[in-house]
C-alpha cells in the first residue's frame, strides 16, 4: 500500500513488526492519543536483547570479555532500566537522578559506571555511598571525589577518561592526555582515596578507526598505570556505535543529491531551501548518519580487528591483559524501541501561500541535537474530517509561537491530504530523539512515555516520579 505522506526527496523509515501493527491500526493510534495526549511516546523493548546480542556475538568472535551498558540519557523511562537489566547489561548514567532511580530498581552497583560531563556533590556522594564507579574527567572533579571520599570514610572505584593525543583523531572536550593523569596521579595532592579500575573514554562520530586508536592508546596507559602499581580492568570506549534508520543506500544518497539540486529559496525539499549543512551532495557532518555501514556487530568486528602500529590486534592488546571492554550505546540499543505519535491540530497555508499541517506538539519532541530528523513519518487518516481531504505537498509545523517553528525541516508530500485528528506517526524514536532536548516552553506538558504491557498500553513510571518531584 502506498504511504499517505512521503518525503519530496523519500526517506522510508526501517520498521519494527510491532511498529508496523500500530500504524495499520487507526483507531488504536487515535484512542492512544485520546487517552496519553498528544505527543505520546510509545515504546516496546523487544529488539533491545536482540541489538545487544549483535555485539556480544562480535566480541565472542575476537574471544575478548565485555560488557555493554545502556546510556541512560538516551532515554529516561524506567522500562529502558529494566529492559537492560533483563538482556544482562550495565547502566550508564549521567546524573544524580538517573543513578537514583537505578539505585532504587534495584540495578547492581557494580553494573553502573556515571559518567556524567558535570558531577554534582550530591551525585559523586550518592556514587561512593553505593560504590558505583565514576569516571574522572578532570583534575579538579578528581580532587572534589577525593574530598568527598575522605567525608565518606571510602576509596572511591575511578576509571580515568582519556582524552587522546592521536592526530588522527578530532580534538574531544571530555578527559585529559595520558601525560596528565600519569602526572597527577604522581604528584600532591595524595590521591589515594582514589582507586583506578579502569579507562573510559568518549569520542564523537562513529568511526571504527578512531575507536581503534583511542582503545590502542588506553591499552598503552594501562601499562603505565600498572608500572605505578595500579590494577585497571577494564577499557570503556563509550557510545557512538552506529546503527541504520533507513535500509536503501540509493533513498540516502539520492536524498542528497536532491537537496543539493534544490533551487535557492525555493522550498522545494527543505523550508527556505536549508542545506542542513551540506555542502555539495555529500551527506552533511550536522545530522545523524541515518544510512550507515557497517552497522553494530560488523562496526565492533572492524574495531577489534584493527592492528595499530604492528602490535597486533585491538583484541589481542586487551586479551593479552586481561582486560574487559566496555561500551556505553544508547541509540544502537534502542534501534526498534519507540514511536511517537501526534495528533493533527490544522491546515493551512502560510502568507504566501505555502501549505502548513500544525500538529500538537512542538519540534523538541522529536529531535536531537543534529538539524534535523530524517525519516520520513507515517500519516495514520484516524478522523473523520468536516470535509474532504485534498492533496498538497507542505510542511509540519508544532505548538512554540515562533516563525521557525518547524517539526521537521523537510517538505513532505500528501498525495491523499490529511485532517484534523488524524494521527502522525514518528518512527524508531526512543534513542534520544523523544528525550535529550525535550522542551515544556509555554508551559505545554512534555510527552508521557507509555510501554507494551501485553495487549495494553501503560504509563511508564518515570511519570509517577516527575509528577512527585
Amino acid at each position: 500500500m502506498k504511504p499517505l505522506m512521503h518525503g519530496t526527496a523519500p526517506l522510508t523509515a526501517r520498521l519494527e513488526p510491532w511498529m508496523e501493527r500500530v500504524v495499520a491500526d487507526a483507531a488504536q493510534c487515535r484512542e492512544l492519543i485520546d487517552t496519553f495526549g498528544s505527543p505520546v511516546n510509545l515504546h516496546d523493548f523487544s529488539s533491545l536483547g536482540r541489538n545487544v546480542e549483535e555485539l556480544r556475538s562480535a566480541a565472542a568472535r575476537h574471544s575478548v570479555d565485555f560488557q555493554v551498558y545502556l546510556a541512560r540519557k538516551a532515554n529516561k523511562t524506567i522500562g529502558a532500566i529494566d529492559a537492560a537489566v533483563d538482556a544482562g547489561c550495565g547502566i550508564d548514567v549521567a546524573s544524580f537522578h538517573e543513578l537514583d532511580q537505578c539505585l532504587r530498581r534495584g540495578v547492581d552497583p557494580e553494573l553502573i559506571i556515571v559518567t556524567a560531563a558535570v558531577k554534582s556533590p550530591a551525585l559523586l556522594r550518592l556514587a561512593l555511598e553505593n560504590g558505583v564507579v565514576v569516571s574522572l574527567d578532570n583534575r579538579d572533579e578528581a580532587e572534589d571525589l577525593r574530598e568527598v571520599a575522605e567525608s565518606c570514610g571510602v576509596r572511591a572505584r575511578v576509571a580515568l577518561r582519556l582524552a587522546t593525543e592521536n592526530a588522527l583523531v578530532p580534538p574531544t572536550r571530555f578527559g585529559l592526555r595520558a601525560a596528565e593523569w600519569l602526572e597527577f596521579l604522581a604528584g600532591p595532592p595524595d590521591p589515594s582515596r582514589l582507586r583506578i579500575v579502569g579507562i573510559h573514554f568518549h569520542l564523537n562520530g562513529y568511526s571504527a578507526e578512531h575507536r581503534a586508536l583511542a582503545l590502542a592508546e588506553s591499552v598503552e596507559l594501562v601499562d603505565a598505570l600498572v608500572d605505578l602499581g595500579h590494577a585497571p580492568g577494564f577499557i570503556d570506549m563509550g557510545g557512538g556505535i552506529p546503527m541504520s534508520y533507513v535500509d536503501s543506500a540509493a533513498q540516502w544518497a539520492g536524498f542528497w543529491e536532491a537537496l543539493a539540486g534544490q533551487p535557492a529559496g525555493s522550498g522545494q525539499i527543505t523550508w527556505k531551501s536549508d542545506s542542513l549543512g551540506a555542502v555539495g551532495k555529500k551527506p552533511s557532518k550536522d545530522v545523524y548518519p541515518y544510512h550507515q555501514s557497517p552497522v553494530r556487530g560488523q562496526w565492533l568486528d572492524t574495531v577489534l580487528a584493527v592492528e595499530p602500529a604492528g602490535a597486533g590486534s585491538i583484541a589481542e592488546l586487551l586479551a593479552g591483559r586481561n582486560l574487559q571492554l566496555r561500551c556505553e550505546p544508547g541509540r544502537s540499543l534502542l534501534d526498534g524501541c519507540g514511536m511517537t505519535l501526534a495528533a493533527v491540530a490544522f491546515g493551512k497555508e502560510r502568507s504566501d501561500g505555502v501549505p502548513l499541517l500544525g500538529l500538537h506538539m512542538n519540534r523538541t519532541q522529536c529531535r536531537s541535537t543534529s538539524a534535523d530528523f530524517l525519516l520520513d513519518p507515517i500519516l495514520i487518516h484516524a478522523a473523520r474530517p468536516r470535509r474532504a481531504r485534498e492533496p498538497f505537498s507542505g510542511f509540519l509545523v508544532g505548538a512554540y509561537c515562533i516563525e521557525e517553528e518547524l517539526i521537521l525541516r523537510r517538505r513532505f508530500e500528501f498525495p491523499q491530504g490529511a485532517a484534523p485528528n488524524d494521527v502522525i506517526a514518528f518512527p524508531n524514536t526512543a534513542g534520544y530523539l523523544m528525550h535529550i532536548v525535550e522542551s515544556a516552553s509555554h508551559q505545554l506538558p512534555l510527552a508521557l512515555n507509555v510501554f507494551r504491557d501485553g495487549e495494553a498500553w501503560v504509563q511508564d513510571e518515570i511519570e509517577d516520579r516527575v509528577l512527585q518531584a
